[in-house]
This record gives C-alpha cells, structure tokens and sequence, in this order.
C-alpha cells in the first residue's frame, strides 16, 4: 500500500496548535511583568537584546567547578580553559537543575562559537562531539573563544530519553527543542529553563552557534547537517563538514538554531546518526567539520581538514516523510543514503502471521535521509524520510523528525 498524503494531517494540526499555544504562552508571561520564576533580576535590556551582561557568580561551588546565573566570556582569564556551573531553572523541590560550562577563551582577542547538545536527552554522539573538540583546543594558542554546553535538558538527560519530564500541572513530556529562545516567567520548566539559558549564557557569548543532535530513540539517521543556505554565513559553515547530505531549510519555529538565526547569529544543526549509541566513525566526521568551522573564523591556526568538496553532498530542501498505516514488523528495503526514484518501494510491513499487509513507496525522488530502527510500527509512526530538492506534492507535509 503506498503512503497516503493525507496520513500527516494529524501530525501537522498538532504542530499548528503547538505552535499557537507558544504564543499564548508568551502573552500570558507578558502580562506577568516583572515577576521572575528564579526570584533573581532579569537581565538588562542589553542582555535581553544580546550585549554581553556582567558575570554573575553565586557564592556555591559544586565539585571544585564555580556556578554562576549569568556570563560573561570576556570576563574570565585568556589563554586558560574554565570548567564552571550555570544555575538554570528550579525543580518542584526549590533546588536547582544546573548545566555544565567549559569555555576555552584564546590567549588573543577573535571571533566566539558557542557548541551546544543535550538539547534532547537520548542524543549521546552530539555530546561525544562537543567534548572531542573541546578537548582538542588549547586556550594559549587560540585567537578567540569557544564555549561549550553539553547537557542542556538535563532532566531528560538524566533518563536518557528524548523529552524533558515536566511535572508542573501533572506528568508531562516536553520536546526542549520546540521552546527556544525561550521565556523565563514561561508556564513550564523547560520554557524558562531555555530563557534562562538563551538570555544569560548562549546569545550573549555568540558570534556564530552550533546546535548538534542525532535522530531520536527508535529512528535512525544518516551524517548530515540543517541549515538555511540562503544564509552565507551558514551556507559557509554547512559546506565545511565532509558528510554526504545536507538539508537545506529553516524547519520550524522554536529549534535552538533558528532561536540564534533570529537573534542575528548565524547557526545551523548538525546531526549524527542513532540515538543512545556512540557512533565513533561518524563523530569523527563532525569534530573534523567542527574543527574546520573555527579555523574558518580564526579562532584556531592550521590546515583545513577534509570539506564537503571531498564528499558527494546531496543538498535537499525537503523531507518527505512516509508513515505507517498498519501495525506490524517492518522490513526496509533500502538502506541510508541510498538514492530512491519516485514510486519505489522501499519497505514492507508484516503482521503476526508473515503475511504482508502495507507496501511502502516513495512519492519523491531523493536519498534515504532516516529510517525507522525499531523493528515494529504502529499507524502513524515514521518509517522514513526521504530528502529531496523540490516542491512537495500537493497536499503533502513535509517535515523532519
């Protein structure tokens, strides 16, 4: 059977409301006025338009690492590397959810990138990523600043799962990457989590940003990278990485990377494979493009390392999501990156009896971009996307996972 365009009408209504209810949101925490969900002053004005706010520290030290509710870069000492605590939002028991900081700040004045994962709590090769380049830079050689925050959901991190367990008006799961930038009196943890984090430490320590993830539990991803070309600055940064695929699109509203594209700093979102697994051959791919990001702002010295040039990269803009009609066991007939013609087919589904009860076909011409890794579907779950480089048909959806 093939794929129905109107089985993603559901899925898109929901993101409608999702975003509808953002908005409301943001009007009630208008109305609230001055009132601060961490009993703390709200940044200043220039903060809040993202000049950099003096360094808050908060007296409490946890595990020899300083904590502090506001930061500024240019504050701490050149040429040295600074593990400390930013203070996020409070949990029910008053006390508070912290993030880990390392800030690399050159011996010389330059650019600064901000590296950011943990955004989703089961996206352990985006973390493994960070902390590689990390620990690749030397302060003293360095021309510039690198930060890095690596457990940004740490809720949700703390379970290894995807979404961010919210308890505020009965049990929850919050996906942290649809609340960027934010708002600190927001109506959930996760929102003013996000505007804690987006106010005090990410927008005001960035020249240029990079939000890494992989696909999420249960779905599996290739090597590529999210960004809107129409962007220089990020098309330049997106070509610098020699992975095969590179999605050419600003998504939707509320993902950490276009929070910064709409602050004014240029940021896109790598993505590395599987959730919960340590992929080392394909985090070898983002720590060399990372690597060659900050060569390309000058922040390190040295040669280039390989780029997209030395890869065939299929750019796309689109999508194409092909969900399940039926439940069953699930059979792919194509792999990753594998280039699919419109009408192919490319997976069947089985019921307790062997017997095939949906085919699957693609609408679009395009590659394999991810695919469905736990063995069984129900209706409605993705069994893959395939990413394209033209309009959708009529009445079609497109999106990513």
């Amino acid at each position: 059977m093939s794929h129905k365009p109107t089985e993603s009408l559901d899925r898109r209504d929901f993101m409608i409301a999702s975003i509808a209810t953002v908005g409301a949101s943001a009007a009630l925490a208008a109305h609230v006025g001055k009132a601060s969900a961490q009993d703390a002053a709200a940044p200043s004005a220039d903060a809040a338009a993202g000049a950099p706010s003096a360094t808050v520290y908060t007296g409490d030290v946890i595990e020899g690492k300083k904590v502090v509710s506001a930061l500024d870069v240019n504050d701490l000492e050149p040429g040295k590397k600074h593990l400390l605590y930013f203070q996020g939002v409070r949990m029910p028991t008053g006390q508070y959810w912290y993030v880990s900081v390392t800030v690399a700040r050159g011996a010389k004045p330059g650019k600064r990138v901000v590296l950011t994962s943990g955004v989703h709590g089961d996206e352990m090769s985006s973390v493994h990523t960070v902390h590689s380049v990390m620990n690749q830079l030397d302060p003293a050689e360095m021309s510039g600043t690198v930060m890095a925050v690596t457990d940004v959901s740490r809720p949700a991190i703390e379970g290894m799962q995807r979404r961010w367990p919210n308890f505020g008006r009965g049990n929850d799961l919050i996906d942290m990457n649809r609340e960027w930038p934010g708002n600190e009196n927001g109506a959930t943890a996760p929102s003013r989590h996000a505007g804690l984090l987006f106010n005090r430490l990410l927008r005001p320590n960035a020249d240029a940003a990079i939000d890494f993830h992989t696909g999420t539990t249960g779905f599996d991803v290739t090597a590529f990278n999210i960004g809107g070309t129409d962007v220089p600055e990020i098309k330049a940064m997106l070509e610098l990485y020699p992975v095969g695929q590179i999605f050419d699109s600003h998504v939707y509203p509320g993902v950490l990377h276009n929070a910064f594209v709409d602050a004014g700093i240029p940021a896109f979102c790598p993505e590395i494979g599987a959730a919960r697994v340590l992929d080392l051959e394909m985090i070898s791919l983002f720590v060399e493009g990372t690597m060659n990001v900050l060569k390309h702002h000058g922040i390190v010295a040295g040669p280039m390392g390989r780029t997209g040039k030395d890869v065939t990269v299929f750019v796309g803009n689109s999508a194409f999501p092909i969900l399940a009609t039926h439940g069953g066991l699930v059979e792919h007939l194509v792999k990753l990156n594998d280039k699919v013609e419109a009408g192919q087919k490319v997976a069947v589904q089985r019921n307790s009896f062997g017997e095939v009860v949906a085919e699957y076909t693609s609408a679009v011409a395009g590659e394999v971009t991810g695919q469905r890794s736990d063995a069984m579907s129900e209706p409605g779950n993705p069994l893959a996307f395939i990413l394209f480089n033209k309009a959708p048909p009529e009445g079609v959806e497109a999106y990513p996972e």
